[in-house]
């Protein structure tokens, strides 16, 4: 160990003391060595786990207590241009309360703990890497209202995480669209038609598709159609949560 490292870890344990790291979540003070950007023991226990029995492709939850590889009705009905969701798991408890901290009351410290999670999710459930990760983009007026694009932060931790490099602008939004929460399915497909746009072509390339929450699946099919028809070779979807 050099002298920076014995000096920063020094510094650290200084700043420890002074200031004891909390978790994020509920306040509570960190285990000694827990970092200052993860959450405590009881808040990440407490995390609802994905359902045992699950669609193989959306990641929907079915009513059985053991696991189960058939496709929901959704996905018979209309293949989904992706292949597969990873999600941390569903939208519900802390995961939600996670979620909806970070995405509408600006709290952007828990991009950290709930990217690794996402990450630590992704690298279980893929049998191999991809080779970009793309957020879902915001339209430009919507990212000016919010400040930042939640999905972007998260991509740039799951790419910290599984080692893969983050496209941050070849997807765009190029239609601005009212908000899906509150719509129906057909309107949800309806107000997304044409609202995204690739940036340049691919050649190839195995994409992994990050946003916080996978309701419907309206706008990953819209994403992933676009990148399938400007070249990419298959496009897998990661998510906070599963609705």
């Amino acid at each position: 160990m050099d002298l920076w490292q014995r000096t920063w870890r020094d510094l650290r344990h200084c700043f420890d003391l002074l200031l004891p790291p909390a978790c994020l979540l509920c306040g509570e003070r960190l285990p000694h060595g827990a970092s200052a950007s993860e959450f405590c023991p009881g808040c990440r226990a407490g995390l609802p786990q994905p359902a045992p029995a699950r669609c193989p492709v959306c990641a929907v939850a079915y009513r059985a207590p053991t696991p189960s590889l058939h496709h929901c009705e959704s996905c018979l009905r209309h293949q989904p241009p992706f292949t597969r969701v990873h999600a941390v798991g569903p939208y519900a408890g802390t995961l939600q309360e996670a979620v909806q901290r970070f995405k509408y009351r600006g709290q952007l410290p828990l991009e950290r703990p709930l990217g690794i999670l996402l990450g630590e999710t992704v690298l279980k459930g893929a049998p191999q890497r991809p080779d970009l990760v793309v957020p879902v983009p915001l339209h430009r007026n919507r990212l000016r209202d919010r400040g930042y694009n939640q999905a972007l932060q998260l991509a740039r931790q799951v790419g910290r995480q599984i080692k893969v490099p983050v496209a941050p602008d070849l997807l765009r939004r190029v239609r601005d669209t009212a908000t899906q929460q509150g719509l129906d399915a057909a309107a949800r497909k309806s107000n997304l038609r044409n609202a995204f746009a690739v940036a340049r072509p691919l050649t190839g390339q195995r994409l992994l598709l990050v946003d916080d929450v996978l309701t419907t699946g309206t706008t990953a099919r819209e994403c992933a159609h676009v990148l399938l028809a400007a070249g990419a070779s298959g496009v897998e979807v990661a998510v906070l949560a599963r609705a």
